[in-house]
């Protein structure tokens, strides 16, 4: 295959070549819109569809059942990080793109078209949780995948810039289906409608939004570094090789520990928080929410391409010590506020700090590992770290509330970044130190 990404022969990144990296870029991130959305959407329709699947007259023993399925997806994350790793390594990040959306594609379809228990029975709940389990796999393999490829397409002058668009989508996903939630409510159906049939119509968009990601990731660009790579016939995708990286592996799970545990808790969390213990209504609570959330997605590109300039260490670091020192604070001052304007500005001021890991945290990962394991290096520890510190946050978070103990966690999450930030000041600095141009 032709070298499409290569740079020029002046070093310059012209108005034809950023044409290509920026179109390559739109389409490997957009699994990650979908993703978030479908990730949204489960968890903000909840209300409306646990009594489909769980007909127990108790609301909160349906909750509960909901949360335990969307606590499988996390349970097979670290499962799909390993598989499409594997795929995306051994066969190209375009396959393996590819087969991922068209996954969450299949989970949003079982989803949307499943019968009612009372229609079915117990295959109901049983086809709820088949589809859980093919999108967490789906999660875990978007993540690793696209980071490597959009790391890989970017330019080396630029590639923070253009690997901080992952989170722009991804943020993006939720902003979606912010917006579809609100359409709904307010729009189109009552709230009947919506416990009676609406609650599939999200699901529906969902696969829609898939197949059109998988159909613009059928023609995508295969990576020079891929190409490059294979060429050499060097083993691809192995975990033997990869295990040959242990200080990279925990290099992974150390950054990722507090920014994830950050990350979702000023975007899953903070939408219950801000409803639960600021005490604002629903609709300032949404409002707030889309606010912060369109803040969050202003700051990716700014930040990404600071570190391009400076190197990715400095805003690591920046992230780190802003986090230990504000997290308790913000989060105090939060719950104390009854406004919502101020509520809106200290979730920003909280992005601010969180957006120096979230910018540029994939293109950090992809730049510790060689092209023939660089998937499965990002994608695996990632997953499990996520498993283990992102997607229990806010479980933790309500946990220390319904125990009286609220404050406890900003000091729990305030200790997770003070941990990674010990890890942003002893690594070394992947701009400067990268592993991109390695193929072994």
């Amino acid at each position: 295959m032709a070298d499409t990404f290569a740079p020029p022969a002046d070093g310059k990144l012209h108005f034809d070549d950023a044409k290509k990296r920026i179109k390559a870029i739109f389409i490997g991130s957009m699994g990650n819109l979908v993703e978030w959305y479908d990730f949204y959407a489960y968890t903000a329709f909840a209300l409306y569809f646990a009594p489909a699947f769980f007909p127990n007259s108790d609301p909160v023993v349906q909750q509960l059942n909901v949360a335990v399925l969307f606590a499988a997806t996390f349970l097979m994350r670290p499962l799909g990080g390993w598989l499409f790793g594997y795929l995306a390594d051994t066969y190209g990040r375009r396959i393996s793109l590819t087969i991922s959306v068209l996954c969450m594609c299949f989970g949003s379809l079982i989803i949307a078209c499943t019968p009612t228990y009372a229609t079915i029975g117990i295959a109901a709940p049983i086809l709820l949780a088949l589809a859980r389990i093919i999108e967490g796999l789906s999660l875990g393999g978007e993540y690793g995948a696209s980071a490597t490829y959009l790391s890989e397409v970017a330019d080396p002058k630029h590639r923070g810039f253009y690997s901080s668009f992952q989170y722009v989508t991804l943020i993006g996903g939720q902003l979606t289906a912010i917006i579809v939630l609100l359409l709904l409510q307010k729009v189109f159906l009552t709230e009947q409608e919506l416990k009676d049939w609406g609650w599939r119509i999200p699901f529906v968009i969902g696969a829609g939004l898939a197949v059109f990601t998988a159909v613009m990731r059928r023609d995508m660009h295969e990576t020079d570094q891929f190409v490059e790579a294979k060429k050499q016939a060097k083993p691809m995708g192995s975990l033997r090789a990869l295990m040959a990286y242990p200080r990279e592996l925990l290099l992974v799970v150390g950054l990722t520990a507090g920014g994830t545990a950050a990350f979702y808790t000023f975007t899953t969390y903070m939408q219950t928080f801000v409803k639960l213990s600021v005490g604002l209504t629903a609709d300032q609570t949404t409002t707030v929410i889309f606010g912060t959330l369109v803040f969050a997605c202003l700051l990716q590109p700014i930040y990404g391409a600071i570190s391009d300039r400076i190197g990715r260490k400095p805003l690591l670091i920046f992230f780190g010590v802003a986090g230990t020192l504000a997290t308790v604070p913000i989060l105090t001052a939060l719950q104390a506020t009854k406004s919502p304007f101020i509520a809106f500005l200290l979730i920003c001021g909280a992005w601010v700090f969180v957006a120096g890991y979230t910018s540029i945290n994939a293109v950090v990962k992809a730049e510790l590992f060689p092209t023939n394991i660089r998937a499965l290096g990002v994608g695996v520890p990632y997953a499990l770290t996520v498993s283990i510190f992102g997607g229990t946050a806010p479980a933790i978070a309500l946990y220390f509330k319904q125990i009286g103990h609220e404050q406890w966690f900003y000091y729990y999450l305030s200790g997770m970044i003070f941990l990674s930030l010990l890890i942003y000041a002893t690594m070394r600095d992947t701009k400067h130190k990268s592993a991109m141009h390695r193929h072994e």
